[in-house]
């Protein structure tokens, strides 16, 4: 049940290399409900008949999954799958720099492919040939600075070293380069200072287990990684890669489980990480509390999601570290639902000016501190503490600190600003409406003043998931609606009528190793936009 692909962003389509989450998603074939309360209903009941999660395909992931189990069953369709979701140019995935890692997973697999006998030969070897010819022209000589996306500096040399050996053994027509360069502005000494660390034989930290598939082949035996309920960091990629050819009677049945599920639900190809559970739920509740549209949610969900905050919080998969962002949300919701936990668990994430992702993050997240502050606001408000207020208000600064000139924020966890903006504007205003009045009018005005001409909002068109953020931002955030506001909200409604449940513009939009669209998350924010409408008075269909 595969979407066409579409050669560019869009309205029309998905991503190129990305399909929509196909039919069997639950709540990603109907349409939805014209009340946004009957919408949240919807949602809540799919949280629970899909507990692993709702997540589109990754070309990145099932390219490594075809390069390092072909044995595994769906290669065919994994093929197929990468087959039909090469570009016009010869690349895969997003514009731009976002091309980079899909593009150099899927030539990598293309090339190992033709050293042993498999289906569609000539179109496999033609589409490596336009995949090389795409890197080698465009994509590694770009001035574009290479996205933040996990793992980037460590996939990227790998993977481009195992080409070069496959072209130096002859894998395309002669007179093809034996090498690619690194992108500009990449070196190889992260890659280089994890190669060390697994030459002189020292562990390696828990959120490496995500990118195991990009460590050095021989290397790896050496690596003290064990599945966690089958998984590898909760990747297909990487269980594969630790599996390597092990497909005999003494195979790991446990995480030869995990890869035939992850196969098993998309059809053949796989996402980036797999379960998702607690990332959706905590996720698509807050949404829907945020909003007012959060009503009969199970207890079992609340109890379910309440056991996953351990001392260091919670984490997104299991085998992937606590986090911040996930201990947030989680904590954020629970308290909105009537099930407040004491955030001490954050406590493990302050750095004295923001909060971490995780410990020994490179780098920072206004998503994870706009999540904390929502957090910890709440249980300032409401439980009194006097800790938790001051940190609240040291998040707030910081986030202030952060805007850009034109009004909005940007974050290393989406490739969409207007994702980062409502995260952080919806925040200070609910959690610092004082210190925060100035910031969230000029994310109001840079909303309004980067609408398309069809009532949308997007980075490289029109979504509905960017809509609905946009929408949060000026119905949201409890400003007084300006000039402009009731127009915009009128051609924002027409534009997500014309798409009634969100999924012709199901547009991977989230970082992982490769872009990715979390279907309930995605949904849950759209379904909160039209609530806020509702809300506001504002006629709907």
């Amino acid at each position: 049940m595969t979407a066409a692909p579409s050669t560019t962003p869009g309205r029309a389509g998905t991503v190129p290399g990305q399909r929509a989450a196909g039919a069997g998603t639950p709540g990603s074939t109907h349409t939805a409900p014209a009340d946004p309360l009957a919408a949240a209903h919807e949602l809540v009941v799919a949280l629970a008949a899909r507990p692993a999660g709702s997540v589109s395909p990754s070309v990145y992931e099932t390219a490594r999954v075809v390069s390092d189990a072909p044995w595994l069953g769906g290669h065919a369709e994994r093929l197929r799958y990468l087959l039909a979701g090469q570009r016009p140019d010869g690349a895969w995935g997003a514009p731009g720099g976002y091309a980079l890692v899909p593009t150099v997973s899927a030539v990598e697999a293309l090339l190992r492919s033709r050293r042993w006998p498999g289906p569609h030969p000539d179109e496999v070897a033609r589409a490596a040939t336009r995949g090389l010819a795409a890197l080698r022209d465009r994509l590694l000589v770009a001035d574009e600075p290479v996205p933040d996306t996990p793992g980037v500096d460590l996939i990227l040399p790998e993977l481009l070293d195992r080409i070069g050996v496959l072209l130096a053994a002859g894998d395309v027509e002669p007179g093809s380069p034996a090498a690619l360069p690194l992108p500009r502005g990449m070196t190889r000494r992260r890659s280089q200072a994890v190669g060390a660390l697994l030459v002189a034989g020292r562990p390696v930290p828990q959120k490496l287990w995500h990118a195991f598939e990009a460590l050095a082949v021989p290397a790896r035996a050496g690596v003290a990684v064990r599945p966690v309920h089958g998984a590898v960091g909760a990747s297909p990629a990487a269980t594969a890669a630790w599996l390597g050819d092990r497909a005999d009677p003494q195979v790991d049945q446990a995480a030869l489980g995990y890869l035939v599920r992850a196969a098993g639900a998309q059809d053949g190809p796989v996402p980036c990480t797999t379960p998702i559970t607690v990332f959706e739920r905590a996720w698509v509740l807050a949404s829907l509390a945020r909003a007012g549209a959060a009503r009969d949610v199970p207890e079992r969900l609340l109890t379910e999601l309440a056991a996953a905050i351990g001392p260091t919080g919670a984490a997104t998969s299991p085998g992937l570290p606590t986090d911040a962002d996930t201990t947030s949300v989680a904590l954020y919701a629970l308290a909105r639902l009537g099930r407040p936990v004491p955030p001490d668990s954050l406590r493990e994430y302050d750095t004295g000016a923001h909060f971490c992702t995780w410990r020994g993050e490179d780098g920072s997240s206004v998503t994870t501190n706009a999540h904390v502050l929502e957090a910890l606001g709440w249980h300032a408000r409401h439980a009194g503490s006097p800790e938790h207020a001051s940190a609240a208000q040291r998040v707030a600064g910081w986030l202030l600190d952060g805007q850009l000139p034109d009004g909005s924020w940007t974050d290393r966890w989406h490739a969409s600003a207007y994702y980062a903006t409502a995260s952080v504007a919806v925040s200070l205003a609910g959690y610092a409406p004082d210190r925060a009045r100035r910031a969230v009018d000029r994310a109001v005005d840079w909303v309004l003043a980067s609408q398309r001409a069809d009532g949308s909002w997007g980075r490289w068109g029109g979504t509905a998931e960017e809509t609905a953020y946009a929408l949060h931002v000026l119905l949201g955030t409890g400003r007084p609606a300006g000039p402009g506001v009731a127009a915009a909200v009128r051609r924002a409604v027409d534009f997500l009528d014309d798409d009634p449940d969100g999924t012709a513009t199901d547009t991977p939009l989230w970082h992982d190793k490769d872009l990715y669209h979390p279907v309930l998350i995605v949904r849950a924010a759209v379904v909160a936009a039209r609530q806020l409408v509702r809300a506001a008075g504002y006629p709907t269909r």
